[in-house]
Order: C-alpha cells, then structure tokens, then sequence
C-alpha cells in the first residue's frame, strides 16, 4: 500500500503541476477557458482524490499511526516521526480541501479570467501545501 501511495503521488504532481501552469498560462494569456482547461482541473482533482483515499488507507495500516496512538509524545518530541504520523497527513488533506475549494468555486464563475484564476490560487495553494510537507527523504 505504501509503493502505492508513493508512486501514484508521482501522478498527481505531475497533472497538479501541469493543472496549475496551464491555469497561469489561461489566466495571464486572457484564453478562452475550454473543455480542455475543465478536464485538466477535473482530472487533478480526482487523481488527488484517489491519492486521498490511498494514503488514508496507508496512514491506518502504518507503524506511525499504532506509535501515535500508543505514545504521541514520543511522536511529537521526534522530528521525523511527527512529519509522518501527524505533518504529512494534516497537509495532505488540508490540500486536498483548497483543491476541492477550487474546483467547486470555478464552476460558478462566468468569465474565463476568474476561473482560470481560481484554479491558480487554490490548486497552487493546495500544489504549496503538498510540496511543503512530502517526506522527501522517505521519497527520493
């Protein structure tokens, strides 16, 4: 389940990153706001989604979640373990949350400009969120 999780955030980087530069490009181009620019944002947000569910399931299997819940001081006196069983999964669904936000508030705007705008400020944000907080050396 963690290969899993590990290499479908691979996934959802690439089409976060891609979601959020063609958003700028859209917004500071003046373009049009196509099918295209919705598929784009809906695909980000579902493999986000699917990525969600993932690791949720991962974080109840793990060792973290069992030392967390048998001795969170040791958790949160340790710099790595508290990345992993409490950072890491706030972020990630607080990220997901932005994401969620984004896609929800474009749908009601009417101009191109605005919902290309709203998909760079909260797909960014959450895109910020996830950067900050990947256990990189448990990654790379």
């Amino acid at each position: 389940m963690k290969d899993i999780h590990s290499y479908w955030a691979y996934l959802v980087l690439a089409i976060l990153i891609f979601a959020v530069v063609n958003a700028m490009i859209g917004f500071t181009q003046k373009k049009q706001f196509t099918d295209k620019d919705l598929r784009i944002g809906l695909f980000a947000l579902i493999l986000s989604h699917i990525q969600l569910l993932i690791g949720l399931v991962w974080y109840f299997m793990s060792p973290w979640f069992n030392l967390l819940t048998s001795d969170a001081s040791s958790v949160m006196k340790d710099k790595t373990l508290r990345l992993l069983a409490v950072e890491h999964p706030i972020m990630m669904i607080l990220a997901i949350v932005f994401i969620t936000i984004g896609w929800s508030k474009h749908k009601k705007k009417t101009e191109d400009a605005a919902k290309f705008k709203t998909f760079v400020i909260f797909y960014g944000l959450g895109l910020l969120l996830i950067l900050s907080r990947i256990p990189w050396s448990n990654w790379i």
